[in-house]
């Protein structure tokens, strides 16, 4: 999908951001002050390191597969689904296969 506004478009999630080889990619497709919705690419094996934001959040998994590791429980987790971070407690994401996901950024 070209990068443009989408506003009042409608889009299907997994086409928001393709694949690369040996990278991430992710594109922001809404910035508010309440938070933001970005999309991401994951080539197999590449991964977000554990980290901690203070935040809460929501991954919504919409191609493939990975294993998000939060406060040290590892999940498989595959086209469909869903899985809350909570804000101030350590995660990290591993491609398995190549996926992506949509990351929903809820500020307190």
């Amino acid at each position: 999908m070209e990068s443009k506004d989408l506003s009042g478009a409608a889009f299907t999630a997994a086409e928001l951001v393709g694949y690369q080889d040996g990278s991430v990619v992710s594109r922001v497709v809404l910035r508010q002050k309440a938070g933001s919705v970005t999309a991401f690419a994951f080539d197999r094996g590449e991964e977000l390191s554990e980290h901690t934001v203070p935040d809460d959040a929501l991954i919504h998994v919409t191609d493939g597969e990975a294993k998000i590791t939060v406060s040290g429980v590892s999940h498989r987790v595959a086209a469909g689904d869903m899985i809350i971070l909570p804000g101030g407690e350590p995660h990290a994401v591993m491609a398995t296969e190549r996926f992506k996901m949509l990351l929903v950024m809820l500020k307190a």
